[in-house]
């Protein structure tokens, strides 16, 4: 028995030191390592984010200066100031820039609303009712994406001008009542799909139709999805230049992207200073639209998997 015990007892100190015979040895890193490739990384975004920077601050830096120095310097360190550029630039047209701003707003909010009620009322039909060539119309819709404005711009004149619409914000609006951005149905669509049907179950239990269901419980849950329909549609109807040039050739009712073009004069010299002054101005509601909105953005692009 003694020897027994004696053996047991020793096994344990054998393998133990087999095990710890045979460990392989683990490297240290040095301590600088990381710190060292994070200052690195860091330092290449920085430089990234400047040279993505550069032509912003150099228009703003622009729009300091006077007209004869802008193309003269590239740096953007101005030698002096020139905030007369601004009070100018706000006057320099046919009206003043507040006027343009103001029909822009108005062709941005009337675009928002209608994506906003068109485009979700698609989006929820697409994801939950059940109708003939519901496939086959699904993917009409998602062809018409690759559709190029030009194509359709000549014929949607012709009708315009028909009904009379020209040199009004009815053809700019209008459409978008009508659900023709494809993109943001889509977009929609694949958010409702990530709702759990149980909730329209249990609704229509309660005796809740299809408009109830889509008011009461899709259409809360989707606000991501309306946040980021809302903000592409803000930034790309301020920034439409094509359309607005077709449908309106009045100067009262110039946007800012056709203010803009206005300060350039083919026969005589152009102020950039002014243009740039007003430029920066412009984009201020587009700045701060994505400030206050980029929360909603990222949420309503990461849940619906676009990527």
């Amino acid at each position: 028995m003694t020897k027994i015990d004696d053996a047991a007892m020793t096994a344990p100190l054998a393998t133990e030191t087999i095990v710890t015979g045979h460990a392989p040895r683990t490297r240290r890193r040095s301590p600088f390592r990381r710190p060292v490739t994070s200052i690195v990384r860091h330092a290449l975004l920085i430089a990234l984010a400047l040279g993505m920077l550069y032509p912003v601050i150099w228009m703003v830096v622009s729009s300091l200066r006077p007209n004869d120095e802008i193309f003269r310097d590239p740096s953007i360190i101005p030698d002096s100031f020139e905030i007369s550029n601004y009070t100018d630039g706000w006057n320099a047209l046919a009206y003043p820039f507040n006027v343009y701003m103001w029909n822009s707003a108005l062709i941005v909010l009337g675009c928002i609303i209608g994506n906003l009620v068109s485009c979700s009322m698609a989006a929820y039909a697409f994801a939950r009712l059940h109708f003939t060539a519901k496939r086959f119309w699904f993917a009409v819709m998602l062809l018409s994406i690759m559709l190029p404005i030009h194509v359709i711009i000549v014929p949607q004149y012709v009708l315009f001008s028909q009904l009379g619409w020209v040199n009004t914000f009815l053809p700019l609006i209008v459409p978008r009542l009508l659900a023709t951005d494809a993109f943001f149905i889509f977009l929609m669509v694949q958010f409702i799909r990530g709702i759990p049907k149980e909730l329209d179950e249990a609704a229509r239990i309660d005796g809740a139709g299809h408009p109830r269901i889509f008011l009461q419980i899709i259409l809360p849950l989707m606000v991501p999805a309306l946040a980021t329909t809302a903000i592409f549609t803000f930034i790309w109807t301020w920034n439409d230049f094509f359309s607005q040039l077709i449908f309106l050739t009045k100067p009262e009712l110039y946007t800012v992207p056709l203010a803009l073009r206005s300060f350039e004069d083919a026969q005589s010299t152009t102020n950039y200073a002014q243009m740039f002054a007003m430029s920066v101005v412009s984009l201020i509601p587009i700045f701060l639209i994505f400030l206050f909105g980029q929360k909603f953005l990222i949420k309503g692009i990461a849940t619906t998997g676009i990527k």
